[in-house]
């Protein structure tokens, strides 16, 4: 199950592509793939680099102006794409 406490890595076999803010990210073994808009971008380096969503939700709350709520729900959405398209691994320490 995804909570906040779950932390969000990147696997060995993904690849990620940054042009002008934008990233696209590659599974090289699915071949699957998926485009992400300059803050989705921006949430996926906080996330991947954070100890758990939670503790990237607070690092984005200071940077961006949104309601809590909807940002937590965004990073969970987002996670969830990802993870279904295997572009995360998932981890529950």
């Amino acid at each position: 199950m995804l909570t906040v406490e779950t932390r969000v890595v990147a696997p060995p076999d993904v690849l990620i592509r940054e042009l002008d803010g934008e990233a696209v990210l590659l599974n090289l073994v699915s071949e699957s793939y998926f485009g992400l808009d300059e803050v989705g971008a921006r949430m996926w380096q906080v996330l991947t680099t954070s100890e758990s969503i939670e503790t990237a939700h607070a690092q984005l709350l200071a940077e961006y102006e949104v309601e809590p709520e909807r940002l937590r729900q965004d990073l969970l959405a987002l996670v969830a794409q990802l993870a279904d398209h295997g572009l995360v691994e998932l981890h529950r320490d």
